[in-house]
């Protein structure tokens, strides 16, 4: 039964490689035709060879021009193939990378639009060993089927067609052994696929571990767990290496396997062309002979290449599975249609949302809530009681499970995601910052922005005297999350560039958290300017920075508990008089 449903995964995803392979079509018909060519002319030269050695050791007086001839023919022949062989290297390595590049891009473009669900629930590392790694493995495979897999079955049926001509009777003992060799390396493949899948899932948990120890240094070193993570990794690379030592050993044992049945060929073909020799009666001759021993070679040899081409395919479709799964995972629901881009007025209500990261886990039930446009909410609360959540569904990372969230009196779901992401701008606590210049990363929303309106940004968010310090000013390139920057800098940098954009709707998840109280003040009046008009959720455990909130949401285990400002809140006596005395009581 696994058999069964490997050999259905393997044909599976070899119908789903014929896909990208249509695009190179003309690419490989025209190597297909090359690779006939070249081989006929190859497998032409033992004839050439054949005749030149009766003419050498014929009766009478040896005939050199025709010798020359014969060897002017094979210098032709040679010339050809490799000239052939030459195209169709260039052929195949187009086709070969053009269709890792296509597979690799579409991942890609897939992963840009995953539900931050999938993200969440699978480590960065694996996703990126699939679209790297696993796509240069099934590159390697495919390169060594177009250059030798098509050769191999080409040679197989034109070095066949001449041995039926020179000899029916020793084709007929090539033809009825030579099977075995196809069945030997055929069983052999079946058994290694399964290994070699665990090898590409034990490689890809290997740099999703690798990943995670460089993001998580600091804290590892922090708490001196540097030895614990090198155990960690000892035993994933030793289970790699079994499993790599497995799929390679069972792998290799093809080879000389099938040498072995082709040893086995060429000496029956030896001894069955020598006793039809000296029988006298089928006219063969030493030269004949001599030129079906040649293709008794060249038809068994890509036997050998071809059971060895089928083991790295085993590896290949291994790889291309894993890469199809990220390629056809579940995405987002497209939008039903692309709605215009329009200014909201900023009021969103949330009616009877319920919601829950997992079914048997619910977080938010029968959630309702009025903001009207340009009040401040602040939304408070303990670790995991869903302030986090409710922005996610603002900006439909997440999808309610039942009720709907109105903006501007629309449901979202009747909104393109592209306008509703436009209509609303976010400052998170955990900062990301691209791999390019200052002016880049601060112009990341706007890019038709002009200096004077980058610059403004910066200036707003107290960002412009420290990017002044830098070797470059605006135009110096960061390195991947910020490189040196402090978390601070970074921080202002990510307000600038809401700043720039400036939303109907803002979204600060505890965007000061990485600030100095001092530059804090700062960017507080800032955000006052800023927020003037808009309709703004603010997400934060210091509760001295949201005193001034028009609205404060107070939330546990995913319900509103209380609602109110600062001083009414504190007047009832509550949940979040609880909360702020906790914050203040020894100071």
């Amino acid at each position: 039964m696994k058999n069964k449903k490997t050999k259905n995964n393997v044909f599976a995803t070899f119908v789903k490689l014929l896909k990208y392979l249509k695009r190179y079509q003309f690419h490989f018909w025209t190597s297909i035709l090359f690779t006939a060519v070249s081989v006929i002319l190859s497998l032409y030269i033992p004839i050439l060879v054949g005749r030149a050695i009766d003419e050498a050791i014929g009766a009478g007086n040896v005939n050199i021009d025709v010798i020359k001839q014969i060897l002017f023919k094979i210098i032709i022949c040679i010339v050809i193939s490799a000239l052939l062989q030459w195209f169709i290297n260039i052929l195949n390595n187009k086709m070969t990378y053009g269709i890792a590049k296509n597979i690799r891009t579409e991942a890609f473009s897939k992963i840009q639009k995953f539900p931050i669900s999938y993200i969440d629930s699978h480590p960065t590392g694996e996703i990126v060993s699939r679209v790297i790694t696993d796509v240069e493995q099934l590159s390697d495979g495919l390169l060594l089927g177009f250059t030798q897999f098509f050769n191999g079955i080409m040679t197989i049926i034109v070095t066949l067609f001449f041995m039926l001509m020179i000899s029916p009777i020793i084709t007929a003992v090539v033809v009825v052994v030579t099977p075995l060799s196809m069945f030997v390396a055929s069983f052999i493949a079946k058994k290694t696929f399964a290994m070699f899948k665990l090898q590409s899932e034990t490689r890809s948990e290997q740099t999703g571990l690798v990943d995670e120890s460089i993001e998580g240094k600091k804290v590892i070193r922090a708490f001196s767990q540097e030895d614990r993570v090198i155990e960690l990794f000892d035993e994933v690379n030793e289970r790699l290496g079994k499993a790599s030592l497995n799929a390679i050993f069972f792998s290799s044992i093809t080879n000389p396997s099938t040498r072995f049945v082709n040893s086995i060929v060429y000496a029956l073909v030896t001894l069955s062309g020598g006793l039809l020799f000296l029988s006298g009666k089928f006219g063969l001759t030493i030269g004949i002979i001599s030129s079906f021993l040649a293709y008794s070679t060249q038809y068994t040899k890509p036997f050998n290449e071809i059971s060895g081409v089928i083991t790295e395919l085993q590896n290949s479709f291994a790889c291309a599975e894993r890469v199809f799964e990220v390629i056809e995972a579940p995405l987002i629901e497209e939008d039903s249609k692309e709605s215009e881009q329009q200014r909201t007025n900023g009021d969103v209500d949330f009616v009877n949302v319920s919601f829950s990261y997992s079914s048997d886990k619910p977080l938010i039930e029968n959630l309702n809530l009025s903001v009207k446009k340009g009040q401040r909410i602040a939304i408070v609360g303990p670790t995991g009681c869903g302030k986090t959540t409710l922005i996610n569904l603002i900006m439909r990372f997440y999808d309610v499970d039942k009720g709907d969230i109105l903006i501007g009196g629309r449901s979202i779901k009747d909104m393109s995601r592209k306008e509703l992401r436009t209509s609303c701008g976010m400052v998170l606590q955990d900062t990301w910052l691209s791999p390019a210049s200052i002016r880049e990363n601060i112009a990341f929303g706007n890019k038709n922005a002009s200096d004077e309106e980058i610059i403004a940004a910066a200036k707003a968010a107290h960002a412009h005297s420290f990017i002044r310090r830098l070797p470059n000013g605006y135009d110096t390139v960061i390195g991947e999350d910020g490189g040196s920057l402090s978390q601070g800098q970074k921080q202002l940098l990510c307000i600038a560039r809401l700043m720039l954009s400036l939303p109907d709707i803002l979204i600060l998840d505890e965007a000061t958290s990485s600030i100095d109280t001092r530059t804090e003040i700062k960017i507080q009046k800032a955000f006052e300017t800023m927020m003037d008009g808009r309709t703004t959720f603010i997400v934060a455990h210091r509760l001295s920075t949201i005193k001034e909130a028009d609205k404060i949401i107070v939330m546990r285990n995913g319900n509103i508990v209380e609602c109110g400002t600062h001083s009414e809140l504190l007047a009832k006596n509550g949940f979040y008089n609880e909360l702020y005395n906790s914050q203040f009581c020894n100071l």
